[in-house]
């Protein structure tokens, strides 16, 4: 009888101590919810732009890649502020050695190849202005040549140049560039439309071959390449002319032999084996710092010319072409300008 009565009592009692349960409902509900089904797992491989760095760092990882990810962020967030210091600092000290390596060189070329000036006591006043108009036709023939390249990249037609068939895209564009510079020099000075029309053309069938190297690397990579070009060649031309009158004019057949031998050594990944790792290597410097040597020896040649040119013309034995003047010193600093930017690259690569 006693134990049917307190099964009776039960739930009564129950009744009385709902208030109770009312007042601890968090306590044991949470309890509950944990014994019967557990809490859905949340994982931190997607988290909010809004969080803050203090909560991602209290939050676990759970693999290394959300760690590198999360680590990154927080150092830009806590780093902005030191880092346009550090890049001040560094510009600073590639201007310094960039002028240190320009000081140098022409402190060196002006020792080396320039100890014979001009004996008739400076250049002339026609001489001086054929080289300016030379000048000025080589830097408007490099500003064509860089525009039309950046113009070829924005509208895509270089990358549908290198989706072509490359040797149809070599042998045309060689083809068109030889025919253009041709006939820009066979055209007379006089006749102005024809002439600079296929001068236009050739600076276009330049910027077709150097577009592709510009879209491969970095803008500031190309700065320091073009800075180095101006500079090495600002020095060169400088030597050749405050040099002796036809001091250098001898070397263009050295130089041409020179430059037979950098262009096969090109032409040589098409050929050797790629076991042939040590060949090819040697080929390869002799390619990127023979042809520096090279150019800078065209370079210094092609200013000299320009000057017997100027004497010439003022005799009357030729008419005055700066145009005709500017395509070697253009040719010679794309050469030099397109080795700078692989040496960099090598040099860019090995740090990583």
């Amino acid at each position: 009888m006693s134990f049917t009565l307190t099964i009776r009592a039960g739930p009564a009692r129950l009744a009385s101590r709902i208030p109770e349960f009312a007042k601890a409902s968090s306590g044991p509900a949470a309890a509950i919810r944990a014994f019967h089904k557990s809490a859905p797992k949340t994982t931190n491989f997607f988290t909010s732009r809004t969080t803050t760095p203090s909560l991602i760092a209290q939050k676990p990882a759970t693999n290394s890649l959300l760690a590198r990810l999360q680590g990154a962020r927080r150092g830009y967030q806590y780093q902005s502020h030191s880092q346009p210091q550090q890049d001040n600092g560094l510009l600073m000290r590639k201007l310094l050695v960039g002028g240190a390596m320009v000081g140098g060189t022409w402190v060196t070329l002006q020792f080396m190849f320039n100890r014979e000036t001009r004996a008739d006591g400076g250049m002339p006043a026609y001489e001086s202005s054929y080289l300016n108009k030379t000048f000025m036709h080589t830097g408007l023939g490099i500003g064509i040549i860089g525009l039309s390249a950046y113009q070829m990249l924005q509208t895509g037609f270089t990358y549908r140049l290198m989706a072509t068939n490359p040797w149809v895209v070599a042998i045309g564009g060689l083809a068109l560039s030889f025919g253009s510079m041709l006939a820009t020099r066979a055209i007379d000075p006089e006749n102005y439309i024809p002439k600079y029309a296929c001068w236009a053309v050739f600076n276009a069938t330049q910027a077709a071959f150097v577009a592709p190297l510009l879209a491969m690397a970095p803008p500031a990579l190309l700065a320091r390449a073009g800075l180095y070009t101006l500079a090495m060649m600002g020095a060169i031309s400088f030597v050749g002319a405050t040099a002796k009158q036809e001091k250098y004019l001898y070397i263009g057949g050295p130089l041409l032999a020179g430059a037979a031998i950098v262009a096969v050594s090109g032409f040589a990944p098409l050929v050797l084996p790629a076991t042939a790792i040590r060949t090819l290597a040697f080929t390869e410097n002799l390619w990127l710092y023979g042809g520096l040597a090279v150019f800078g020896g065209f370079t210094l040649y092609d200013v000299q010319k320009v000057l017997y040119h100027a004497r010439l013309a003022q005799a009357g034995v030729i008419k005055e072409d700066p145009v005709n003047e500017s395509i070697s010193l253009e040719l010679d600093f794309l050469n030099i300008f397109v080795r700078m930017v692989q040496i960099l690259m090598m040099q860019q690569n090995r740090r990583k």
